[in-house]
């Protein structure tokens, strides 16, 4: 038995009904990104009691964005709509937690646009290349994808004094493996589109056309 797809925008649609779980949940993530943004930024930031629930729907959400995808594939539950919606969700949360940090100045708006700016280029990136094939998944973009999580979630809590320099340090790591991540996915999407067999195919039909776009019959 081949194993499913790992990436969620990478895999069939199927028929299956628009409404099901996986969706519901993707639909439930994008939900509670707006009541997430009003706990995190509640008094600016001052209520710590308000902070530790925004940082509860933050862990939440983020449980949703690992099993939506993973019961879509397993159930052939798999919808354009979830396609499109999953990586919009993701991004929204992810966005809005970052953006709301830097607002209440507690993280620095270089690390906030640095992260925002590889995270959609990467989603614009999957969807460029599609007709391509796959880019698995690699094994330290499924580590970014946890220790950005964990910083995050450290910088939501009112934490202070040596926790405070703990969560620096993890956002550090999260933000190194951001940009390598993100360098190795353009790499590896630009090989793809050169190698594909949908590439090599177009690039076999140029050859064949020869240099003025049409083939010339040189028979006598």
């Amino acid at each position: 038995m081949s194993a499913a797809p790992s990436d969620p925008v990478a895999t069939p649609p199927t028929s299956a009904r628009l409404v099901n779980v996986p969706n519901g949940l993707t639909v439930l993530r994008l939900a509670v990104v707006p009541v997430f943004a009003v706990l995190l930024l509640s008094n600016a930031g001052l209520d710590s009691e308000r902070r530790y629930w925004a940082t509860l729907v933050f862990a939440l959400a983020i449980i949703t964005d690992r099993y939506d995808g993973l019961i879509a594939r397993r159930t052939g539950q798999v919808t354009e709509f979830g396609k499109l919606a999953d990586p919009i969700a993701d991004k929204a949360l992810t966005g809005t937690a970052l953006i709301g940090l830097s607002v209440l100045g507690v993280l620095p708006w270089w690390v906030t646009l640095a992260i925002l700016v590889r995270e959609v280029g990467v989603t614009v990136l999957r969807f460029w290349v599609i007709r391509h094939g796959v880019i698995a998944a690699s094994r330290g973009g499924k580590l970014k994808t946890v220790v950005q999580a964990l910083a995050i979630g450290l910088y939501i809590l009112p934490l202070t004094a040596a926790l405070a320099t703990v969560r620096w340090w993890v956002m550090a790591v999260a933000l190194l493996l951001t940009l390598v991540t993100g360098v190795d996915y353009v790499y590896r999407a630009l090989t793809l589109r050169r190698t594909s067999a949908r590439a090599m195919a177009a690039a076999a039909a140029r050859r064949a056309a020869g240099p003025t776009g049409s083939r010339h019959d040189t028979a006598a």
